[in-house]
């Protein structure tokens, strides 16, 4: 029995205090072996490099947004406008999403490059002839046609150097996050050139970030079926450079991705750098002639998303994106996370919100583990009447421990007990609590989700605290003292449940064990209110199985 109890602490504690951060941190030989080997790959040395040396000046946002001429581009999900110097996609907003719970401000992803936060997509053609002049950031568009870039309304830019060849953009936009680029080269000159595509996200600084390995933000891409996460703080020690056949090439925020996809079948250089700014891009390996009196043309898409779970794996299978699902952060517990969400989801729109999802699923969960659940509370009812006969045992046996282990042996094996049998539960359940806090944290559909009550924000910590009398007292606590409502019904909750569970025959170990969900409520006061509502739900649910099972068994010891 002791085994039993040292075990169960020893998941728990491990599940809440270590493993919620450590879990999901890659190896860090890993690590290391990745940095060692030979990612760096040139396949062609003539490929132009898309270093610019740009003046950096701050501006505020406002004052950024007129500095240009623009064309504005608006749908049910974002708006903006493409500066038409140098023809970039540098100012976004989602429409539909707040910056804060209490606010009215819209979240703003991208902002142009002369602001503090400057953060822009271009993309177009470069080469390796130093006679041709090519459209740069420097570059004013002129715009024919449309004057708004709306569902039904796509626009076209261009510009035309003095060697007699003409650049175009054909821009389109979807009714929720994507551009779909079509860059044309018309060459009316007697010559032929040599032009390579690319594509480009510049991100002027590091964003606010959460902080947790249990999340990747910074530079995110699949190449070749190989999915490509750097932090910003290693890339500004070390650029990574990779050439593939296809993929994508992002940077990725908590909530938002950002994300250039190349034309299909084309083999593309990515590299992501730091050069007083963060670059992700990808050039073209192999150069596309241009001959005369000719044209060619190009199209690749441009995904700026909020990470919605519809429209992401939308994206991936529409536009054949390999792997693009995971621009959203599931995790290496991929199997356990994303189908449990999908259950969340369900039960959602079935109830109406997603705490009462979370109860739903929690009630499913349980059904799934009744016959384990049944089968451990049987043993550790049986260990619970057996208590007298271990206690006399262990007096019996006082002064020599293998004739008491002997003994113990003895009786789990006449009245069939398996001490262990208790740990099976907590063990099964400890990947399903990691994939409930992962949902949580990582998926926007959560975010600012309300429950009842006082929990307005699911994916936020409960913001009651027991120290103000749950806000009775007109005084608001250190964050360190916001132990609020939920987590204290989920320690009541533990609590009442580890009275069903068999004393510890070690005085020192029953005081722990006493003390356990009390460590546990302080532990668990900042995570999510839906991880803490689920383990109480999980807990009151347990304690009813716990308590019918119990109460039907009945010991024979002698």
């Amino acid at each position: 029995m002791d085994s039993k109890n040292v075990i169960a602490a020893i998941s728990l504690s491990a599940a809440v205090i270590i493993l919620y951060s450590l879990f999901f941190q890659p190896d860090p030989e890993a690590i290391k072996q990745n940095l060692a080997e030979p990612k760096k790959i040139e396949t062609n040395t003539d490929t132009p490099s898309l270093d610019k040396n740009e003046k950096i000046t701050k501006l505020s946002r406002q004052d950024a947004l007129k500095e240009d001429e623009r064309v504005k581009f608006e749908n049910n999900s974002i708006i903006g406008s493409i500066s038409l110097k140098g023809a970039t996609i540098d100012d976004l907003t989602f429409k539909n999403y707040n910056s804060e719970l209490k606010g009215n401000e819209k979240v703003i992803l991208l902002s142009p490059r002369h602001v503090d936060e400057g953060y822009i997509i271009e993309s177009g053609f470069v080469t390796t002839n130093k006679n041709i002049d090519v459209p740069d950031a420097s570059t004013v568009w002129k715009i024919s046609g449309n004057r708004k870039l709306t569902v039904n309304n796509p626009i076209k830019l261009s510009w035309s150097n003095t060697q007699g060849i003409t650049f175009e953009k054909h821009l389109t936009l979807d009714d929720k996050f994507l551009f779909t680029v079509t860059e044309k080269i018309i060459n009316k000159s007697d010559k032929s050139y040599n032009f390579y595509s690319y594509g480009q996200i510049i991100r002027n600084k590091i964003p606010k970030i959460s902080g947790f390995y249990i999340l990747h933000e910074g530079f995110l891409s699949v190449l070749d079926d190989e999915l490509v996460e750097e932090d910003y703080d290693d890339i500004q020690e070390k650029k990574f450079t990779r050439t593939a056949q296809e993929g994508f090439v992002g940077i990725s925020d908590k909530y938002w991705i950002t994300s250039v996809i190349p034309k299909k079948g084309m083999e593309f250089k990515t590299t992501f750098d730091y050069k007083n700014k963060f670059r992700a891009n990808y050039i073209s390996t192999q150069g596309t002639e241009v001959g005369p009196n000719s044209s060619i043309e190009e199209e690749i898409q441009i995904i700026t998303a909020a990470k919605r779970v519809n429209i992401i794996d939308g994206y991936a299978e529409n536009l054949k994106i390999n792997k693009f699902d995971l621009v959203i952060d599931w995790g290496f517990m991929y199997f356990i996370t994303k189908p449990l969400f999908f259950a969340l989801d369900y039960f959602f729109k079935l109830l109406g919100n997603y705490g009462l999802a979370i109860i739903a699923v929690t009630i499913c969960i349980r059904l799934a583990f009744f016959p384990l659940a049944n089968f451990s509370f049987k043993s550790m009812g049986k260990m619970k009447l057996l208590a007298p006969e271990m206690a006399r045992l262990k007096e019996l046996h006082k002064d020599d421990k293998m004739k008491l282990q002997q003994a113990m042996m003895a009786l789990y094996k006449k009245e069939k007990v398996n001490p262990m049998s208790g740990c099976l539960p907590i063990l099964v359940q400890i990947p399903v609590f990691f994939a409930f806090y992962k949902i949580l944290f990582v998926t926007l559909e959560m975010r600012h989700m309300p429950f009842y009550g006082w929990i307005k924000d699911l994916s936020d910590r409960d913001p009651t605290s027991v120290f103000n009398l749950f806000g009775l007292i007109p005084w608001d606590p250190p964050s360190f003292l916001l132990i609020g409502a939920w987590p204290i019904i989920m320690g009541i909750t533990m609590y009442i449940q580890q009275k069903l569970n068999p004393t510890p025959p070690d005085p020192i170990q029953a005081k722990i064990f006493m003390f356990f969900p009390l460590f546990l409520t302080v532990i668990l006061a900042p995570f999510a209110a839906g991880l803490v509502i689920y383990w109480s739900f999980n807990n009151i649910f347990t304690m009813i199985q716990q308590y019918i099972v119990q109460r039907k068994m009945t010991v024979k010891t002698t």
